[in-house]
């Protein structure tokens, strides 16, 4: 049995609703500054982000406890791994949709919430119902689908795209989950440890081409609300992950691939081929079944 109090989870849903809101609308944003190049918009990202940060830190009065993580070797170095984790996400997830991979952008978040699932049973020692392993079946039968077709048309040399934002995400959310520190003062260290590394590659860019910044002011203005962008939603997901138990957090984010793959089929105007579509199908199912599950306990328990 979970140990996180009922009130603690029905707090987290919120968050997490709007977090997982906020990514699945992100390709229309990304289509955007689709002109600045993927790992020189990442380095801006990251620019952005730590200032929206330290803002926050400040009106909120959490310096001191940032500066007590940062004294802790063990937390710091934890933190360095979720910020290198988290670093990897980004470009490669900027790549994907840059590139117009849509659909394999789409199948690294489906299977997600599968990965965090596994990271909670296994890892965290988290329970599920049958009839919630029943849910994940479903699902996970419904990212098979997309897999299989996406290799039988050719399509499997995106895969990797998949399988790299799957597996970073997933380590990353368990990470935040299990760390020392408050979600704001989290995110602020990942943006100090990233920074360095970001501001070394815009020198390093600046020494050879023009830098996408600075020349167009509507797609500067553009690039600099990435941090706020990059902060809100992590900083509701971190929040959410600290509150709820990881597998039914997990579940909750099919919700983001499923609007980005709206979005790819009715405004980027991708076709909806038949594997797509049967994913849908046994992925909506799947959480249906979940959240029925999760209503008969708590009436149950009521």
């Amino acid at each position: 049995m979970s140990s996180i109090p009922s009130d603690d989870k029905r707090s987290g849903l919120p968050l997490a609703l709007g977090c997982y809101a906020i990514w699945g609308l992100l390709p229309l944003y990304l289509h955007r500054v689709e002109a600045v190049p993927v790992l020189e918009f990442v380095a801006w990202r990251v620019s952005f982000t730590l200032p929206v940060c330290c803002i926050l830190l400040l009106l909120t009065r959490r310096v001191g406890p940032m500066l007590q993580v940062m004294r802790n070797r063990a937390t710091m170095g934890t933190l360095t791994v979720s910020a290198v984790l988290v670093g990897i996400n980004w470009m490669t997830y900027i790549y994907a949709i840059q590139s117009n991979h849509i659909f394999a952008a789409a199948i690294g978040y489906y299977l997600n919430p599968l990965f965090n699932v596994a990271l909670g049973t296994l890892a965290l020692g988290e329970r599920l119902r049958r009839a919630q392993w029943g849910a994940v079946a479903l699902a996970g039968s419904g990212v098979a689908v997309l897999a299989l077709a996406a290799w039988r048309s050719g399509a499997a040399d995106t895969l990797w795209m998949s399988l790299v934002l799957a597996t970073s995400f997933s380590l990353y959310g368990l990470i935040r989950k299990r760390v020392a520190a408050e979600a704001l003062v989290g995110l602020s260290v990942e943006g100090f440890v990233l920074l360095p590394v970001a501001a070394a590659y815009l020198w390093f860019v600046s020494q050879h081409r023009p830098l996408g910044v600075g020349h167009d002011w509507g797609q500067s203005l553009l690039v600099s609300v990435s941090g706020l962008v990059t902060a809100v939603p992590l900083l509701l997901f971190a929040a959410a992950a600290r509150r709820m138990d990881y597998s039914l957090m997990g579940f909750l984010q099919f919700i983001a691939p499923s609007i980005g793959v709206v979005l790819g089929l009715f405004v980027f105007h991708e076709p909806m081929e038949r594997p797509q579509l049967v994913c849908f199908a046994l992925i909506w199912v799947g959480i249906g079944v979940f959240c029925w599950d999760l209503w008969r306990a708590r009436k149950v328990k009521g």
